[in-house]
């Protein structure tokens, strides 16, 4: 059984459409809650965390959007993901994407305590590369891959804790990445699984590779499920829809492998926006992928008649 520590960020500073601040509220209406406790784990939801006061920071990048807002979530995260680590396993409910600049800071910080190197699986259709110095669209959300590996562009936040080497570093189902990105990958040491790749090879052995590669270095693995890695035919409710995504058994059969795995010990749940969904329709959908984390198989899943 794990103890499992929910924690709602309604961040919304990281991008331009107005939304994913209801996410946290959206998981506790579909159930998560209980989802986790039917399969047996303790649940303690801490509520959701507000940033602290807000700063003056600025750059010299005048695209960048709500900085100070960003940074003060980014401390609140790290701070409150450092302490659930060593109480259980943090469940960031968000909120945009830029929520994962503070989750993998106190997730990090937490492995370097335990002296365990920290391992980043991002399930996302973008990469997530840009800095805050680079960024054109000026959206934090597509930065926090840049700031946990350590790169530069990123002088107005607190130094990243603990960086995590780039092969430690995994991208599942990205298929949207612009040149700049594109070329930071080619010269990186991420693990690139796109569509492509994907397409070729299936889902399931790519995945088990980076999975055997965690344990072999008795690894912690941290999860980044973005609603964008699922096709929008099956989870219309996020901002940055792109074609061409899992599929509803694609995307389980991957939360099985990872259960399966015993090495998954944070997630983050991100870019849910309810106001672009259908009746709740892509919120349920993320709920019973955590159950797919946490334990149920596909043919577990209760059936619904009528």
């Amino acid at each position: 059984m794990t103890h499992c520590i929910l924690i709602g960020a309604p961040v919304d500073s990281g991008q331009q459409r107005p939304g994913c601040l209801m996410g946290p509220a959206a998981y506790r209406v579909a159930g998560i809650a209980r989802t986790l406790e039917s399969l047996g784990h303790g649940v303690e939801d801490r509520g959701d965390l507000a940033p602290g006061p807000l700063g003056r920071e600025t750059t010299g990048n005048a695209a960048v959007r709500h900085l100070p807002e960003t940074l003060a979530w980014t401390r609140a995260l790290a701070h409150a993901g450092e302490g659930a680590m060593a109480e259980g396993m943090p469940i960031f409910m968000g909120g945009d994407h830029s929520l994962s600049l503070g989750s993998v800071a106190g997730v990090a910080a937490h492995a370097r305590a335990r002296g365990r190197p920290l391992f980043v699986l991002w399930l996302d259709a973008h990469s997530d590369i840009h800095s805050v110095e680079t960024t054109k669209s000026g959206n934090l959300h597509g930065t926090p891959l840049a700031y946990l590996t350590g790169r530069p562009g990123f002088g107005a936040f607190p130094p990243f804790p603990a960086p995590v080497p780039e092969e430690n570093i995994c991208l599942f189902g990205i298929r949207s990445v612009d040149p700049a990105e594109h070329a930071a990958l080619e010269a990186s040491e991420i693990v690139v699984n796109d569509m492509r790749v994907l397409d070729e090879f299936g889902f399931a052995v790519p995945m088990r590779a980076f999975l055997e590669k965690v344990r072999a270095a008795n690894g912690m693995l941290h999860v980044s499920l973005d609603v964008d890695f699922l096709d929008p035919s099956v989870a219309p409710a996020v901002g940055t829809t792109v074609p061409g995504g899992a599929t509803f058994r694609e995307a389980h059969l991957v939360c099985e492998l990872i259960h399966e795995s015993g090495l998954m010990t944070s997630l983050d749940l991100v870019e849910l926006n309810p106001f672009l969904d259908e009746r709740g329709k892509t919120a349920r959908m993320m709920v019973d992928l955590v159950g797919s984390l946490m334990g149920r198989k596909v043919f577990d899943r209760p059936t619904r008649s009528g």
